[in-house]
């Protein structure tokens, strides 16, 4: 029976050796139930042994065909081994980078059971880098989908077939279809990645592989050439630690990197094929809950396996210092894939090498060729353990060589057996294990030594560590990094004194403590920088290939170098704190003392020992800082500092995570981390970003979590902490970008709250700030909480909670998710929710408490930030599958970080994150306020204020739009009204003109709106602009009506009586009215239009008296000349008799009724440039009893020696108000008199003068508590007038040389032609001619100043703006000129100044670029309308021509042509006699000829003098640019007087200016003028005022309780330099004095820091604030 069995064994093995028809019939055979085979198969065995005989008959004639064999095997593994690259990458040669497999993919998102076989890679990847041990567990989707196809194949049998047929199918089936979907084997998943990873990713993945538990590749066969890698690089960066008791039976804890650990090794290995699994052995010593080896059993394994035929794995077995333990000390287990006999060279080394060789066999023959190996390790010296598959017999040992047998045996035995074995081999043998010792073997690669990169980054890095060989690692710090020392730390700390600033001396302590900063930074600079930071600087600035290389290996080699010191100093703590512990409970008050100090001391040297990467960059920052304070490079710093940025740029685009608050000093470095963001802008754009960060205890597990959910590299392990807070780039994929608003997350890792190494001082305060910067600087935030402890969920809840208030408050928007860790039972739902009903009580509980100290109307957290308790709560599994230190992750871990993942991403696809840009001011903003202890307060959001800036400047470009157009509009349509073309004028008409250019404009805004980067900052003004535009359009199409309405009224009251008529009455009109100027105009040119045909009509007379003669031509002339000139002037005084002061005079005596002061002008009165009003005012009487007259003797008192200002600043801020509008106003009417087109009148002056005694009175019966002196009204009235005096004069100057001297020529020359042309049709011709010249020149200088006006807006840097940047340049150009009576003018008089500078820029840039720019626009225009005339001429010939019409039909047909562009009509021409003109194209000709003399005439006298005398006010570029800019917000700060700078006029919200100045510059003074300044005052804890006059004291800080105007205003508090005001005070400090006759001395002494300022600093600031 026995010889059946093997017989039918051999058979069945040989089945495949066999021809297909043979397998048929062997097959086909009927099963008997007398034995397994029928006769039928005997013919075939006697067939297969004498096949099998020739077949060996063969192989002795033909020796070779072994080879050939050999040769074929292998073409057949290079074969699978490319079809497996093909199935999983498409190409073998395809490389995966780490900065690939990291960046955030839809891929990295799926949590799925099963995957296409062209997803394994991606999905292998990504679950082993949130350490999800499962990744080796994937199936492949499309197998189990083929194979159920295949299955259902055989729905074509029917349930009657026989069993024959159902086993023959069946059989067949299996052969085919199994062999057409082979799987993929989950191993050889891993290598391909491995195969195909760079450097960086293998080393990543050997790293997750070992936080996997799993085993590591150690030697590894290339699949194509065989030759064997050991990728020791890949070690680098795993630590492990364990816990062994001594010989004293203590547990001694270690920590080491693996590459340097000495440990035992035990080599398995096997020889042939045997039926127990080798590495499922392996799993039962190291840890029998986990595979630490892949075996067979394992889901997904299959016999398919290419890639881990002769790879030798490896893992370690680190005790835990239990009992329990299977080995006391860390033992490393190697394990030989495949058949040792196969791979003599792995063999080899690791026999070597190892402590204990472990072997399993199968049943050998003596002859095998596997027995010479087995001979030599059994006869050598170290201990054996031959595990025989096959034998069923126990343990036997003979001389450390061990023999156990492995069939049917229970498997606890055989693992307790080879457990004992291998335990008692250990115990014997001295041998150890260190595995960069495997480097030394030949024949084999290193991967270190074969990448040149890696080799010279390698040997860079150990040439930088040999700077700090012998080196106490507590002194490091100081001796090579001295930059970020004591120096950083002072100066940190009093960067934060500055901004709780105390006293009475507030700007001279500022000074003070901004000095000694200063003196720091300058102390920083002078600190050479050490070789060892030099080193560094040079490698990472090199362009060399290793420079990524050189930084991985520095951070390996530091932490070799600092860990085990650290180890000790961290146990020292430890200790320390369980002893002051328990001194507490005895209440033993010296002891504890002693180690308190102790604990301090310790807690100190923790501070100086860590030392990292982080800690070599905080240095590069500083050293950056240093130069950027000082402004100049350090002289051994072999690059420009300003170089430094880019290289900390590069690194966080390559990965590495930045500091962003340095933990030691508890500071954020905000130049430095601003200008290693300005570096990202420049390199990467500016991405859009979404900011996570994480808040949580300390060792709470955040950056654990956050490590596994972005696959990141931040410290975990024991003493590596974090400290401050770190952020990190992780790169969005193409793909997710389409479907998310962000280019990269930016996780941000926060050092722990209620950390123990700052228990020696408060946490409490360094806690709020961390969690206040981490809540504001992010999007979302995670809340870790670990355990269910009550009272530390307490805390941390408490802090965060008062975090998102203050971010309520100041209107920024994060969210939260809770992440709660280390739940017992997470799956259990009830458990959950009870979980998250006590999370929001107490959230709820919290709120109200925080509510009270933040004074914040909050009764639930709902109130404070939109919280889903059910969405944004989430429970987390324990991290550890069972206990440390073999435990692997738990898979429920896993699950949960993928859950969370999945949260974020959905929380982030809902948010806009924030430009790189954006991020850069929100972390200065935020840090600026935090330092203050008032953070509400304090906070200024930079992002909000640029796009608001922003915005004022599209919204002044959409507004100039609108005027523009509208002014184009009211110039053709005023055209049309002069030349009667039209009678009435509707808003409908007007809306429909601006139609077009409505529409752009909110096209524009729309855009603006919904495309601008900063839209979701913008969004909040959105419906408020659209609303001011809307109200804009409806104004100016309202004031055009009625505009050109009022001239229709005029010219209908002008037609409804005679010319002299109109005089007499107008005239009347005029003295109560001043708008009336309009029509005396018009009355003016009636006149005189009436008197040029009159003169027509006289030259035909003379021609028909034959007076042809000069003389006699010129007799008439002068005759008709007088009579004209006395009947138009009638009404106008001779320009000598004009005084405006005398009639000023004159009018003020009938209003004082002769009672006026004898003083009058005595003294040179400008009242806009007084310095205050007190002298003006008295206060209203009112009813005060005993109280009222003590607290008023008291104001007496102090007001004398104390607040000597007599008005408080809201009151001098409402008279100077009064003064400025008046002022304004006033202008406004002096231009609309028209003088230069109708003369001079008392009647203007009247007007002028009535207006101000009416706005003054209304003033003082209104709200205010003080009435005016008879003083303020007459030196007001005189201070306009005297303003108003030169251009009255100059234009009636204009007016008389305009109309009548200059005239008197060009009428002469007139009345020559008219007598010598012999032609009707030439005399029309010609006059026609010579009443289109005014207009036609009238016209050019309108439309070029239009045009002049937009190219200023565009290309003029101060008028391109808003009004901040109009501000910026008036007070740039005030300091480039130094004129103290300008500075005065623009702090008193601000509207007066801004209109002046306006003025000065439109005049420098017409003389500046007239020929460049003013010319060709007036020769462009001109030359158009000439072609316009032109072409309504030859059309009015050939209208005439076609409809055989006469002169009039021309006329009409010629005059409407030209109605909107020139103001000509039939009316210019209504006295002259044209009826015999009927040659119209003579008529053209004539045109032609006369117009382009005329033209040429005119442009002859285009030049810089005469531009700005012919243009009238209202079309002149700089009256039209001043009204554009005068619609904006004009109210002054109440304390320094500063101009609130918003471009809109009534605007939404509080007041403010980018920069506030002096108090002092306003006037206001203590017993001195005072210097402080308002930005400073109001971060001052006890500075205090007195508001309107009231004998209440108010504090700064609380300046909005004086109510008012106080309360208008958003003063921020501001400690910065704020050089330009400084400086001017300095510079013009005896004129102030001398002004206001007041000194800078006491209190208000000029701090020396002040005059440091040159001129070219303080302009430079300016760019800075505005």
């Amino acid at each position: 029976m026995t010889n059946l069995v093997v017989l039918e064994r051999n058979l069945w093995l040989s089945l495949t050796e066999i021809s297909g028809a043979d397998k048929v019939t062997f097959l086909d055979s009927t099963v008997l139930p007398k034995g397994l085979f029928s006769p039928a198969v005997d013919g075939f065995a006697e067939r297969f042994i004498v096949a099998q005989k020739t077949l060996q008959a063969e192989n002795k004639l033909y020796a070779t065909s072994e080879v050939s064999s050999d040769q074929h095997l292998h073409q057949e593994l290079l074969n699978k081994t490319e079809t497996l690259f093909h199935r999983l990458l498409k190409e073998r040669h395809h490389k995966l980078r780490a900065v690939d497999v990291l960046q955030l993919t839809a891929h990295s998102l799926h949590s799925h059971e099963s995957f296409a076989e062209e997803d394994l890679i991606q999905s292998f990847i990504q679950k082993l880098l949130i350490t999800d041990y499962r990744a080796r567990y994937i199936k492949t989707k499309d197998n189990n989908e083929e194979v159920h196809k295949g299955q259902t194949s055989y729905d074509s049998f029917t349930e009657v077939a026989d069993s024959d047929d159902f086993f023959h199918n069946l059989w067949s089936v299996s052969n085919e279809e199994t062999g057409r979907y082979e799987k993929i084997h989950p191993m050889d998943v891993q290598m391909a990645v491995f195969h195909c990873a760079d450097s960086f990713l293998k080393q990543l993945m050997v790293t997750k592989l070992s936080q996997c538990q799993y085993a590591l590749p150690l030697l590894v066969p290339d699949p194509f050439t065989q030759q064997i890698e050991f990728p020791l690089w890949t070690f680098r960066q795993i630590n492990k630690s364990w816990k062994m008791r001594n010989i004293n039976n203590e547990i001694i804890s270690q920590t080491q990197p693996i590459y340097k650990a000495k440990t035992p090794m035990v080599f398995f290995f096997r020889f042939g094929s045997v039926s127990s699994s080798k590495s499922q052995l392996m799993n039962s010593l190291i840890n029998e809950k986990h595979n630490t080896f892949f075996h067979r059993n394992c889901p997904g394994s299959s016999k398919n396996r290419v890639l881990m035929d002769g790879v030798v794995e490896i893992a370690w077995f680190c005790p835990s210092g239990r009992d329990t333990d299977k080995f006391t000390e860390c033992v490393a287990f190697c394990n030989l894939h495949g058949d040792a006999g196969d791979h003599e060279k792995q063999l080899q080394i690791l026999t070597e090498m190892s402590s204990v060789n472990v072997v399993l066999l199968p049943q050998l023959q003596r002859n095998d060729r596997s027995m010479t190996k087995l001979q030599e390790l059994y006869k050598g010296s170290k201990p054996l353990i031959c595990l025989f598959t096959e034998d069923e017999s126990a343990v036997t040992v003979l001389k450390k060589k061990y023999r156990i047998g492995l069939k049917d045996r229970n498997q606890s035995d055989v693992f307790e057996e080879l457990r004992r074995g291998i335990k008692d081999c250990l115990s014997e043998s001295s041998s150890t294990f260190k595995l960069e010792d495997v480097s030394k073997h030949s024949d084999i690669k290193v991967d270190e030594e074969d990448d040149d990169d890696c080799r010279k980054g390698r040997e860079a890095a150990q040439q930088m560590m040999s700077l700090l060989e012998k080196k106490d690692l507590t002194e490091i710090k100081e001796s090579f990094l001295p930059h970020q020392g004591k120096l950083w730390h002072q100066w940190s700390q009093m960067n934060k004194e500055l901004h709780q600033a105390q006293g009475n001396e507030l700007e001279m302590d500022i000074s003070r403590k901004q000095k000694e900063m200063k003196n720091i930074r300058e102390m920083q600079h002078k600190t050479d920088i050490s070789e060892f930071i030099k080193f560094f600087i040079k490698e990472i600035n090199s362009d060399t290939g290793h420079k990524m290389f050189f930084i991985k290996w520095f951070g390996i080699l530091l932490y070799d170098y600092t860990s085990a010191d650290l180890f000790v100093l961290h146990h020292k703590y430890y200790e320390t704190w369980s002893t002051v512990l328990k001194l507490k409970e005895k209440n033993k008050l010296e002891e504890l003392t002693l180690k308190q100090t102790e604990l301090e001391r310790i807690s100190e040297d923790l501070q100086a020992a860590a030392f990292g990467l982080e800690h070599i960059m905080r240095e590069i920052g500083q050293i950056y800082e240093s130069c950027s304070s000082v402004k100049k490079n350090k002289k051994d710093l072999q690059v420009h500092f300003s170089s430094l940025p880019s290289l900390a740029a590069e690194m966080m685009i390559s990965g590495f995570p930045l500091e962003l608050m340095d933990g030691d000093a508890a500071h954020v470095p905000v130049i430095w981390v601003s200008a290693v963001l300005d570096q990202l802008i420049q390199k990467l754009g500016d991405q859009r970003v979404f900011v996570l960060s994480v808040l949580g205890l300390q060792s709470s597990g955040k950056s654990t979590m956050l490590n596994a959910m972005f696959g990141l590299e931040f410290a975990v392990s024991a003493g590596r902490c974090t400290r401050g807070a770190f952020m990190q780039l992780i790169r969005v994929s193409d793909e997710m970008k389409t479907q998310m608003n962000f280019d990269y997350i930016l996780v941000v890792d926060t050092e722990g709250l209620h950390a123990l190494e700052l228990s020696g001082r408060s946490t409490t305060h360094h806690d709020n700030e961390l969690a206040t910067f981490a809540v504001g600087i992010a999007n979302l935030t995670l809340i870790n909480i670990f355990g269910e402890n009550p009272s530390e969920m307490q805390d941390i809840l408490q802090i965060v909670v008062q975090a998102l208030m203050r971010m309520k408050k100041v209107r920024l928007n994060p969210s939260c998710v809770f992440v709660h860790q280390n739940v017992s039972d997470v799956t259990a739902e009830e458990k959950n929710t009870e979980g998250r009903r006590r999370l929001q009580k107490k959230l709820d509980e919290m709120t109200k408490i925080v509510a009270k100290d933040e004074v914040f109307d909050a009764k639930c957290f709902s109130d404070v930030i939109r919280f889903d308790v059910q969405n944004d709560v989430k429970y987390f599994a324990h991290l550890w599958e069972g206990s440390p230190p073999m435990a692997p992750p738990n898979p429920n871990y896993c699950e949960n970080i993928q859950e969370l993942k999945k949260i974020i991403i959905s929380h982030a696809s809902k948010s806009h994150g924030m430009m790189v840009q954006h991020l850069k001011l929100c972390i200065k903003d935020l840090w600026e306020a935090i330092k203050n202890e008032r953070f509400v307060f304090s906070f200024r959001n930079s992002l909000e204020i640029s796009a608001y800036r922003k915005l004022e400047t599209k919204y002044s470009k959409w507004s100039w739009s609108l005027r523009s157009a509208m002014m184009e509009i009211e110039n053709k349509l005023y055209n049309k009204i002069e030349n009667e073309a039209i009678h009435e004028v509707e808003e409908t008409d007007l809306q429909n003109e601006l139609r077009k250019t409505s529409e752009e404009v909110e096209k524009s805004m729309s855009e603006f709106f919904e495309k601008d980067k900063d839209k979701d900052i913008l969004i909040q003004w959105k419906t408020s602009f659209e609303n001011k535009i809307k109200e804009l359009q409806e104004n100016i199409v309202k004031e055009t009506k009625m505009k050109l309405n009022g001239i229709l009224d005029t010219q209908r009251t002008h037609h409804e009586n005679t010319p002299h008529e109109n005089i007499k009455v107008l005239v009347l009109k005029h003295k109560d009215n001043a708008n009336n100027a309009e029509t005396l105009k018009k009355t003016t040119e009636a006149k005189r239009t009436d008197h040029e045909n009159t003169l027509y009509e006289k030259s035909k007379e003379l021609l028909k008296l034959k007076a042809n003669d000069e003389e006699t031509l010129r007799k008439e002339f002068d005759l008709f000349w007088a009579q004209t000139v006395d009947e138009i002037t009638s009404d106008t005084p001779p320009i000598n008799d004009i005084d405006i002061m005398r009639d000023v005079i004159e009018i003020l005596s009938d209003i004082y009724e002769g009672h006026l002061p004898a003083d009058l002008f005595k003294e040179d009165i400008d009242i806009f440039t007084v310095p205050g009003f007190s002298k003006y005012v008295f206060k209203k009487s009112s009813k005060r009893g005993f109280k009222g007259w003590v607290m008023g003797a008291w104001r007496r008192f102090i007001k004398i020696f104390g607040f000597a200002k007599t008005l408080s600043p809201e009151k001098e801020a409402q008279i100077r108000s009064l003064v400025s509008d008046v002022d304004q106003h006033t202008d406004k009417m002096i231009q609309s008199f028209n003088i230069s087109k109708i003369g001079y009148n008392i009647s203007c002056t009247r007007n002028l003068i009535d207006y101000i005694n009416k706005r003054v009175t209304e003033h003082q019966e209104g709200q205010v508590k003080y009435e005016f002196k008879d003083e303020f009204f007459i030196d007001l009235v005189l201070s306009i007038c005297k303003k108003a005096n030169k251009k009255l004069t100059n234009q009636h100057i204009i007016f008389k040389e305009t109309t009548f001297s200059q005239k008197r020529e060009e009428y002469y020359s007139i009345f020559q032609t008219y007598c010598h042309v012999a032609t009707s049709v030439a005399i029309f011709g010609e006059i026609i001619c010579q009443k289109l010249k005014e207009p036609i020149e009238q016209s050019v200088y309108k439309k070029t100043a239009r045009d002049l006006t937009e190219e200023m807006r565009t290309n003029c840097e101060s008028l391109n703006g808003n009004r901040s940047n109009l501000e910026k340049h008036i007070l740039k150009t005030l300091a480039e000129e130094e004129d103290f009576d300008k500075y005065i003018n623009y702090i008193h008089n601000p509207r007066d100044h801004f209109k002046s500078f306006i003025r000065d820029e439109v005049s420098r840039y017409i003389n500046g670029k007239f020929s460049l720019s003013v010319l060709p626009k007036m020769k462009e225009n001109i030359k158009l309308l000439q072609q316009k005339i032109m072409k309504a001429a030859h059309e009015s010939t050939e209208h005439v021509q076609v409809n055989s019409g006469d002169v009039g039909l021309w006329l009409k047909s010629f005059t409407q042509q030209l109605s909107d562009a020139l103001i000509f009509s039939e009316k210019d021409l209504s006295g002259v006699k044209h009826d015999d003109v009927e040659d119209f194209n003579l008529l053209e000709d004539v045109i032609r000829q006369e117009l382009s003399a005329i033209i040429s005439d005119i442009s002859s006298r285009f030049n810089t003098n005469t531009f700005p005398v012919k243009l009238e006010n209202n079309f002149r570029p700089d009256e039209l640019l001043t009204d554009h800019f005068s619609q904006c917000c004009w109210v002054q700060c109440p304390f320094c007087g500063a101009i609130c700078t918003n471009t809109i006029e009534n605007h939404d919200g509080d007041h403010s200016v980018p920069f506030h100045r002096s108090i002092g510059l306003n006037g206001i003074y203590t017993s001195n003028l005072s210097t402080n300044i308002c930005s400073s005052a109001v971060a001052s804890n006890n500075l205090c005022f007195y508001p309107n006059d009231s004998d209440d004291k108010v504090l700064w800080r609380d300046y909005r309780r004086a109510g008012g105007a106080f309360a208008d205003w958003s003063i921020t508090p501001d400690l910065s330099e704020l050089p330009y005001w400084k400086w001017f005070v300095c510079r013009f400090q005896k004129d102030l004095e001398k002004y206001y006759k007041k000194t800078f001395e006491g209190y208000a002494e000029i701090p020396d820091e002040w005059r440091q300022y040159s001129k070219q600093e303080a302009i430079e600031s300016l760019n800075k604030y505005l």
